[in-house]
């Protein structure tokens, strides 16, 4: 007989989707979530990645939150854009990003560099959407950069981790 853990895929019976946040079942005896809004996630128990079979797009899970997994300039900064619009239909302005290290040569030529102007300092400083950037330290030092894409420091205070839902609770 089978252990019931081994029916499963690696997350367990029952994930959330990605995209909707709906939950959603396994398929017992694969590797396969369902979705029935947007189809089938197959599970890689290898990589501990969730790929949507439809897209390819790639997701992997922190602290029970999912994370696309970016593979193009244009992704990570469009989702780093929505973001900061929902940030700011909250009535925040975000003061810093700061962007997982893995993301540090594929977004790099869309930074802003620019000289000071109007008695501004830190020219020398990389810029996205106007906001400084930093990277994020080694995954080894922190693990959570190892699947996270980036965080936005909102005023007054503490870090905005991104999916945006968590900011609703």
């Amino acid at each position: 007989m089978l252990s019931p853990s081994l029916q499963y895929p690696i997350f367990g019976p029952e994930i959330h989707c990605p995209h909707c946040r709906q939950s959603i079942a396994a398929l017992t005896l694969t590797d396969t979530y369902l979705c029935q809004r947007h189809g089938a996630f197959e599970a890689d128990p290898k990589t501990t990645t969730l790929v949507h079979l439809q897209s390819g797009r790639h997701w992997r899970q922190w602290e029970d939150n999912w994370y696309r997994q970016h593979t193009h300039p244009d992704g990570i900064r469009f989702e780093i854009h929505e973001a900061l619009d929902r940030l700011y239909t909250q009535g925040f302005r975000a003061t810093r990003v700061v962007i997982a290290q893995r993301y540090r040569e594929m977004i790099s030529t869309y930074l802003e560099r620019s000289t000071p102007w109007r008695g501004q300092t830190d020219g020398q400083k990389p810029r996205l959407y106007g906001l400084p950037v930093e990277f994020s330290p080694d995954p080894l030092v922190d693990a959570r950069w190892e699947v996270i894409n980036f965080d936005l420091e909102k005023e007054p205070g503490a870090p905005v981790r991104y999916p945006y839902f968590r900011l609703l609770e």
